[in-house]
């Protein structure tokens, strides 16, 4: 699937006033996203897709997976299956 904001899947927005659809191209220009605006007075404001590109995605850390026979990174010595895998199992 196509990136938001691309060529492919462009973000569609609904404003009210021209005023607002200017300020929205500009904010989206500046960061080279595409964008589809519509001016419809009668209806409400409904800026969803360019609210959800300006709002940083949370991204997944990846953190090396312990072995149970591996040494236990709390630094105790011991093999992980005998000192903190409980704690890791119980969550």
């Amino acid at each position: 699937m196509a990136k938001s904001g691309s060529e492919k899947r462009p973000a569609v927005v609904r404003v009210q006033t021209l005023a607002r659809a200017e300020e929205i191209l500009a904010l989206c220009n500046k960061y080279g996203w595409k964008i589809i605006v519509g001016i419809e007075p009668d209806k409400p404001e409904d800026v969803y897709d360019v609210e959800r590109l300006l709002t940083p995605h949370a991204t997944m850390t990846d953190k090396p997976k312990v072995g149970r026979n591996d040494p236990c990174p709390c630094g105790s010595g011991l093999k992980f299956k005998k000192c903190c895998l409980k704690k890791y199992e119980q969550r």
